[in-house]
């Protein structure tokens, strides 16, 4: 039947289910190019995001299966080429680009994985160099991690046999390549860490291409060699290749062979070190003892007989027990001299006596002063009799007794001292010695009398 023919309904589902049968039976594989943005990474472990151009945009999603293979994190901006077939989200009606393989355009996905990893791991201070562990100078046995069955292994154990063939070796054998390569070299360093029966470990592995020495380069390892308390050389491939270990590891040897020569010197060079060493201990303890014979023979010239020394010291002792015993005699003397004049000068200063005589002067104060106070109170009741006697004679009261009297104003209480202030008919008040009296003005006369 034509689905097309004149009355055919189709539901949006229906609709929606035939064209992505068509575009995913036309579009099941392609390669897009185009740039990231709006990424996101859900909780379900999915990638979604937009590959877009100038002209146009694509939605895209990643399922967890692939994104768990992918060496490198998807991040906005970044150019990529994606592999994929072309479907239909139901849901909202889009069609989409369910990717399968994702890579940077322009440059390889280990290389930008290897870049990410080496910011990152850079900024949390695991290249620092204050984290670096100093080889040990004489190790006693050495560890290495690596296949056992590589070349790695063969120029390590070539080298030392040829340089040290005494120095004792515990090979911890890993696969260096390949699925879970990364973690079983995690695990043996840790491993070793927990032993603890090596002093320096040596890590690597053979030559080889970037995805061969992969494993090198996975956050796991770096991370494994940045907890080691043991000090780790890194010798991975070549010395063109580098390594997240390399940077990680205490030290970087450019071949696993360089590594075994750097863990230790050789048995020859020690051996000539050491000889050169105990010829100048023997000649520094050849001139030490020969300085020391000149010494001794400046000293036994330098000596006299002995009695005659004895002599001189008994001499010397009469002599320094004679003017010991004229030192203690004078310092007796003086210390004799110097007691008996402050003991006059403390009976001098008797507190006793010193006490008595201010008891006395204190005493002799207070008669003269009981003397003092009692003339001054004298002449304090002569005077203020005087005084009363002066007052008595100027007293208002004497004169009117003598006849006087006092004229005030009737309505103002004020004293009136001339006549010629007052007014005829004015009410005055008399005082006198005994008694007042009330008048009225008559007339009055001018004059003084």
């Amino acid at each position: 039947m034509d689905i097309f023919s004149e009355k055919t309904i189709l539901t949006v589902s229906r609709l929606t289910a035939l064209l992505r049968g068509v575009l995913e039976e036309n579009f099941e594989q392609l390669w897009v190019q185009g740039e990231v943005s709006n990424i996101s990474y859900p909780s379900s472990g999915h990638c979604y995001f937009t590959l877009k151009d100038s002209g146009a945009q694509l939605r895209c999603v990643m399922f967890k299966g692939s994104v768990k293979n992918l060496k490198f994190r998807v991040n906005d901006g970044m150019a990529l080429i994606a592999r994929g077939r072309i479907s239909v989200y139901d849901q909202r009606g889009e069609y989409q680009l369910i990717c399968e393989y994702l890579e940077p355009a322009g440059i390889g996905a280990l290389q930008t994985a290897f870049v990410q990893l080496k910011e990152k791991l850079d900024g949390e201070g695991l290249f620092a160099g204050s984290h670096k562990i100093p080889l040990p100078r004489f190790p006693r046995k050495i560890g290495v991690i690596t296949s056992p069955t590589g070349a790695a292994i063969h120029d390590i154990l070539n080298v030392l046999k040829r340089r040290f063939a005494s120095l004792e070796l515990l090979l911890y054998p890993v696969r260096v390549q390949g699925e879970g390569s990364a973690l079983e070299i995690a695990r043996a360093i840790d491993e070793m860490n927990r032993l603890a029966e090596v002093d320096v470990l040596i890590v690597g592995r053979g030559g080889g291409s970037l995805e061969d020495l992969w494993a090198f380069n996975e956050e796991v390892v770096a991370r494994s060699v940045y907890r080691s308390k043991i000090p780790i050389i890194s010798a991975v491939g070549h010395e063109t290749d580098w390594s997240i270990c390399d940077f990680v590891a205490d030290l970087r040897a450019p071949t696993p062979s360089a590594a075994a020569e750097m863990v230790i010197e050789s048995a020859e060079e020690l051996h000539g070190k050491l000889d050169a060493l105990s010829h100048r201990l023997r000649k520094a303890v050849e001139n030490q003892m020969a300085s020391h014979y000149r010494h001794l023979g400046s000293l036994r010239r330098a000596l006299h007989d002995p009695r005659t020394m004895l002599g001189h010291l008994v001499q010397r002792m009469d002599d320094l027990n004679g003017r010991l015993e004229l030192g203690l005699h004078v310092a007796v003397s003086r210390r004799r001299d110097r007691f008996e004049r402050l003991q006059d000068a403390l009976q001098h200063n008797d507190p006793n006596g010193k006490i008595n005589s201010v008891r006395h002067r204190l005493t002799f104060l207070l008669m003269r002063a009981e003397s003092s106070l009692t003339q001054r109170l004298e002449n304090i009741r002569q005077e203020f009799g005087d005084n009363a006697a002066r007052i008595e004679v100027l007293s208002p009261l004497k004169t009117l007794a003598r006849g006087y009297a006092i004229v005030t104003r009737g309505n103002s209480g004020e004293v009136a001292v001339d006549a010629a202030t007052l007014a005829a008919g004015e009410q005055l008040l008399l005082k006198f010695y005994k008694g007042q009296a009330r008048c009225r003005v008559e007339s009055l006369e001018s004059g003084n009398t």
